[in-house]
């Protein structure tokens, strides 16, 4: 196991952009250091993906693509935002397709302020959390879905507005997300990015 230790910093906003290269996000994924060996394996699955589907950063690539998602956490680091995803009929955190841009950092802040509507959010790299899982939306083809998490901040006082993509927004405590179904992804996401927003809070 990787005995590197992470440190966990707020992008600069200037550092984030559009990148089109497959292998930036290849760079990102060999730069992190996995929390436990599920998640080095599942680096390595998307390591692998990545070298096998030159596409796999568009969502035209049918065998499955890279998505990035947020775990949008309260000023506190006590709540974290979740919505009920109108397309799939689940409580997720905000995330989406990249189309292209190999910045997931980028992306997944991007994906943050369009589905909760929240102005101030900033995100922490490096990425915390990775999941590789199948979706099956109505009218397409099953596929996969290669998910790069970050942490994103949310400002003192926030109010999220949900966009077209989602029926309900909800700010929820850890112990809150049982009641919700939510998945074991999403369990250990929140458990992983709030310790990280913690520590953030104690520097």
């Amino acid at each position: 196991m990787d005995d590197r230790t992470p440190v966990w910093t707020v992008a600069d906003p200037d550092s984030l952009g559009h990148h089109d290269s497959l292998g930036r996000v290849v760079a990102a994924l060999e730069g992190l250091v996995p929390a436990d060996a599920g998640q080095a394996e599942l680096r390595e699955r998307m390591v692998h993906f990545a070298s096998t589907h030159p596409d796999a950063l568009w969502r035209s690539c049918h065998d499955g693509h890279f998505t990035a998602s947020s775990l949008v956490v309260d000023a506190r680091a006590e709540q974290v935002l979740v919505l009920f995803h109108a397309k799939l009929q689940r409580w997720l955190q905000p995330g989406g397709h990249i189309d292209g841009n190999a910045d997931l950092a980028a992306s997944a802040l991007r994906e943050a302020t369009e589905e909760t509507g929240i102005d101030g959010l900033r995100v922490v790299v490096p990425a915390v959390d990775l999941d590789v899982h199948e979706v099956r939306p109505p009218r397409e083809h099953p596929h996969l879905h290669l998910d790069v998490r970050y942490v994103v901040l949310a400002p003192e006082g926030a109010t999220a507005v949900a966009n077209h993509e989602s029926e309900a927004l909800r700010w929820v405590r850890p112990d809150e997300l049982a009641s919700l179904h939510a998945d074991e992804g999403l369990v250990r996401l929140t458990r992983r990015g709030l310790a990280v927003a913690r520590q953030l809070l104690d520097r």
